[in-house]
């Protein structure tokens, strides 16, 4: 009944908004016709026009409340300019009455907004609407929108000395006006012309038929929506569940969980850290909830994940390639790093700068430099690594077949994948084992090879499974989560991954079956004492630009007070590393990711979960703002940024050391006061756990300080103009003494 009321209102509205419109168009012609005077219009249908445009307010509301998808920004900027055109240039001037650019302005809206409006009232009644509207639509304002700016300009512009009579304080509102006219219309051109695009090409398309769900997939919530939030905030609010009574509430209230997701997981890794039972206890929790709540859809049945991981039994075929290269007598460790193959010495020696500056933890360093050490220790070629999302680009996969490393591969079922992994096991002297859809000798070259391979981990995440427990038995497997997606897909990627880990585990026994994940340095951590000793050091010496921006309230200090456990004498400093613009999905996917390894490491298993820095892999220096960021984030002592072969590199080398050193961390018999610990040792955060401010804060300011310096000669320039501009401006008298 809403939806019928909501669609009787959207067509009055819009048939209203164009028969008002129309009268205006056909006004304007008439008046233009018989030769009479822009007053004259004025006169006698100024307020018609005025009221007509002040109708678009409501456009405003319709974008606010959601009852269209316009984007609320976009409606407000181009209505607010149109409304002060009406509501006091003219009103204030008769000059801007009795210009020309009165009717050129009324004019060039009307003709855009008549087939505007009516488009969308026949969008409302039918699915398609007829060719010729549509196209008028989406093109009128190429021509239409820039006469219409010219005529908005002029009017303003013409009412200049009339306005300096009226009020300084409205005259400056013009030149203000003017000003952000400048700006303000390319965007809005260009915005509609982007609209213009993607809807030419949605309409070329066609109706698209309803995507069919297959795999891991969102519930549906009570409104009959799969909301990734709803499903993420009752995940928090389960696993605090008989735990934390308070926190569980407040998470459950939160009513904005979008951006204040961050101080609820925050609160829930303080109660984790003050008593191990309780740490345990709400990464099982936490699981159990979305194994049990993740639905899984096969065959037009819908089950939970948990019951689809043991009820299909269906499995793969097995392939494998070995590489052509012969095994070298000794395996160098390398790590490249500003255009330097750091090996021995040298990386020994830039270990020690990272570690001194603060950029790694000690544990980082030495688990580094025990690779370089023992050499016999890079000899992989009896270690077997499932990588999950093999391909990814911070996966290990090129780290491991350097030392001969016996690769078990998983990742979607697209050739140009399997032939770029194919071929780079062919270069090494590591083997892969990977899923095939039909028997690899069946085969007949590479192509069909290529095609046959993989999987997709949403839709057979069972099936995964299932190879992995059955292939080569008796193998330690050293299970890896690296595959990644962006937004709610990352959460789901990541339940389907852990599906497959668990089950894996469970049927060849915990004690064959280790996981690993890299962690996100952006989460929230028990850390070193000596890196929260560090963050007090580095805020007290921060220069005095941070102390100003803190001073305003852009920055807060990143050391917070230590947790102290209620089962131990220990107590656990806490960095809290959450950017909240990643969103609460990002920060679910990577929570579970250490509930898993909590408690792979609780049953008797391996797990290993080291922080990796802050990378400019292709995919995060694509966003100008991100590559910004990142570009001044050197700033703030000691952060640096890597690059993606140094980030692999190290962390290959963090995963080789967990592997080879039996008395880490990685293995249980290393005794921990709380199970947080596992990823308080060998982190590579890049400085965040040490820098003075909170890393959620530094972002915008890291942006603003790296287009300072790359800018810096045309910004000096432009400083030099302004201030020849303001000299040239005192000479001459304020603007409103020009009329």
């Amino acid at each position: 009944k809403k939806k019928k009321m909501k669609k009787i209102y959207l067509i009055a509205f819009n048939l209203a908004s164009m028969l008002g419109w129309a009268f205006i168009l056909t006004k304007v012609a008439m008046f233009l016709v018989e030769g009479k005077t822009p007053k004259e219009f004025w006169d006698s249908y100024g307020r018609t026009l005025t009221a007509v445009q002040s109708a678009a307010i409501l456009e405003i509301a319709h974008a606010v409340m959601r009852l269209v998808k316009s984007s609320p920004m976009a409606v407000l900027m181009q209505v607010a300019s149109r409304l002060v055109c009406v509501w006091i240039w003219p009103q204030l001037s008769t000059k801007a009455q009795s210009h020309w650019s009165l009717y050129l302005m009324a004019a060039s809206w009307a003709l855009v907004e008549v087939p505007r409006y009516a488009f969308y009232a026949v969008n409302l009644v039918q699915e398609e609407v007829p060719y010729p509207l549509f196209w008028l639509r989406y093109s009128l304002f190429a021509f239409l929108y820039p006469t219409g700016i010219t005529g908005e300009l002029l009017q303003l512009i013409t009412s200049l000395s009339d306005l300096t009579n009226v009020s300084l304080i409205i005259f400056y509102l013009a030149i203000v006006t003017v000003i952000l006219y400048i700006p303000g219309s390319p965007f809005m051109y260009m915005h509609m012309v982007k609209q213009r695009a993607g809807s030419f090409k949605r309409r070329k398309m066609g109706k698209q038929p309803k995507r069919k769900i297959e795999g891991v997939e969102y519930p549906e919530n009570e409104k009959g929506k799969r909301s990734t939030l709803s499903l993420n905030q009752a995940t928090w609010k389960a696993a605090m569940q008989g735990v934390n009574t308070e926190v569980a509430k407040a998470i459950e209230g939160e009513r904005n969980w979008r951006f204040k997701y961050n101080k609820h997981c925050v609160k829930s890794v303080g109660v984790a850290a003050a008593n191990k039972k309780h740490c345990l206890q709400i990464a099982k929790q936490g699981l159990d909830y979305l194994h049990n709540t993740f639905e899984f859809h096969k065959d037009e049945k819908v089950m939970s994940l948990k019951e689809a991981m043991y009820s299909i039994e269906d499995t793969y075929h097995t392939g494998f390639i070995r590489g052509i290269q012969a095994k070298p007598a000794t395996f160098d460790y390398t790590v490249p790093y500003h255009g330097k193959q750091l090996r021995g010495q040298a990386l020994l020696d830039q270990i020690k700068k990272w570690v001194d500056y603060g950029t790694i933890e000690k544990e980082a360093g030495e688990a580094i430099a025990a690779c370089v050490n023992n050499k016999e220790w890079l000899d992989l070629s009896d270690s077997y690594f499932v990588l999950l999302g093999a391909g990814s680009a911070m996966g290990p996969i090129k780290t491991l077949l350097d030392h001969g490393a016996n690769i078990i591969a998983v990742d979607l079922n697209r050739s140009p994948i399997w032939e770029r992994l194919i071929n780079m096991v062919r270069e090494s002297c590591g083997t892969m084992y990977f899923t095939l859809s039909k028997p690899q000798d069946t085969l007949r070259n590479d192509e069909e090879l290529f095609a046959a391979a993989g999987t997709n981990l949403f839709s057979n995440a069972p099936e995964v499974a299932n190879w992995l427990s059955t292939l080569l038995p008796g193998k330690q497997f050293y299970i890896g989560g690296y595959a990644y997606l962006d937004g709610p897909l990352f959460l789901k990627v990541s339940i389907a991954m852990d599906a497959i880990i668990e089950k894996v585990a469970k049927v060849r026994g915990v004690q064959h079956v280790g996981c690993a994940f890299l962690c996100s340095p952006t989460d929230c951590f028990v850390i070193p004492e000596e890196a929260h000793k560090a963050m007090e050091h580095n805020y007290n010496r921060a220069t005095w630009w941070q102390r100003l921006f803190e001073l305003v309230g852009l920055l807060k200090r990143n050391a917070t007070p230590a947790i102290a456990a209620s089962d131990s004498k220990a107590s656990f400093p806490i960095v809290d590393g959450y950017v909240v613009p990643q969103g609460p999905n990002y920060a679910l996917a990577k929570r579970l990711q250490h509930w898993r390894c909590m408690l792979i490491r609780e049953a008797g298993g391996w797990a290993s979960s080291n922080i990796a820095p802050s990378t400019a892999t292709a995919s995060v220096v694509s966003n100008k703002s991100f590559a910004a960021a990142y570009g001044g984030m050197h700033s703030f002592k000691p952060m640096e940024v890597f690059y993606q072969e140094t980030s692999n590199a190290v962390m290959g080398a963090l995963l080789i050391h967990d592997v080879k050193n039996t008395n880490g961390v990685s293995y249980p018999s290393t005794t921990l006061n709380n199970p947080l610990e596992l990823f308080a040792s060998g982190a590579f955060h890049g400085g965040i756990w040490r820098i003075g401010y909170n890393f959620n804060q530094i972002g915008p300011i890291s942006a603003v300080l790296f287009y300072l310096r790359t800018y810096s000669i045309a910004l000096t320039a432009a400083g030099a103009g302004a201030i020849g501009g303001l000299y040239a401006l005192v000479k001459a008298g304020a603007p409103h003494t020009w009329f």
